[in-house]
């Protein structure tokens, strides 16, 4: 592990609004432009992601993946394994979950890479914001919410009362203000922040560990409640693309 977690030295990211709103833009003609999201989180979001990595890195479980140069991706990426783990397994319900939606654990990778989501900072901060990106299903499969526009609203909500980024929470208000139309869209926007603002500090989960356990062990431990109930939403490619199966 590198001494930069002690360094003076920090990652300075401003804020730039126009890269913001024209995401914004690009992002309301298409929802599913994940691309855009990363560019509003980095160009929204300061020095949030430098905090988060400070709380990370002071942890045990943070200062065990850092030493230990933990690569999560690797693990997620073994769908094999993960399906052979047994039914009800945290590992196993996120295998079943990236099969049904049709989407691999190296998915965000190019996205994020598109949309400029500010690695390449120093070998511990970039491991600490791949592990993010990377454990973002995880957090579907652990509290409930789905991949369809609601579901990513309300996750982004929960996100954002763990996380403190004005990027996140950018988007929450801009999903929020959008929702009015649709019936309880609000009122699970709003338990998603709630429920995020209960639970453990997900960032540092140990989710290595906790994917042999059972889904309901792991949410009891991370004090993640209840189960949430909602008719998914999702726009009419995100539709076509499930229903091409």
């Amino acid at each position: 592990m590198s001494t930069s977690t002690s360094s003076p030295r920090r990652r300075k990211n401003p804020i730039r609004l126009g890269d913001a709103f024209r995401a914004v833009r690009k992002l309301i003609a298409n929802p599913d432009g994940t691309d855009q999201v990363f560019v509003i989180i980095s160009a929204l979001s300061g020095n949030s992601g430098e905090r988060q990595f400070q709380r990370f890195s002071s942890t045990s479980v943070g200062r065990r993946i850092l030493s230990e140069e933990s690569d999560l991706l690797s693990v997620l990426m073994d769908r094999e394994t993960l399906h052979a783990l047994p039914e009800g397994t945290l590992g196993h319900a996120y295998a079943d979950f990236m099969t049904e939606e049709q989407i691999s654990a190296d998915g965000l990778v190019s996205s994020s890479e598109e949309g400029g989501d500010g690695l390449s900072v120093d070998v511990d901060r970039d491991r600490f914001g791949m592990r993010m990106r990377d454990s973002h299903d995880l957090w579907h499969t652990t509290t409930g919410y789905g991949r369809d526009l609601l579901g990513e609203a309300a996750l982004l909500a929960f996100t954002f009362a763990q996380t403190r980024s004005p990027g996140v929470g950018f988007i929450v208000a801009v999903a929020y203000l959008k929702a009015g139309g649709v019936p309880g869209a609000r009122k699970l926007i709003r338990d998603g922040y709630r429920r995020g603002r209960r639970s453990a500090w997900l960032p540092a989960a140990d989710w290595e560990r906790l994917l042999g356990q059972p889904i309901q062990d792991v949410r009891a431990e991370l004090g993640i409640e209840g189960s949430p109930k909602y008719d998914e939403m999702r726009s009419e490619a995100g539709a076509v693309a499930l229903g091409a199966q």
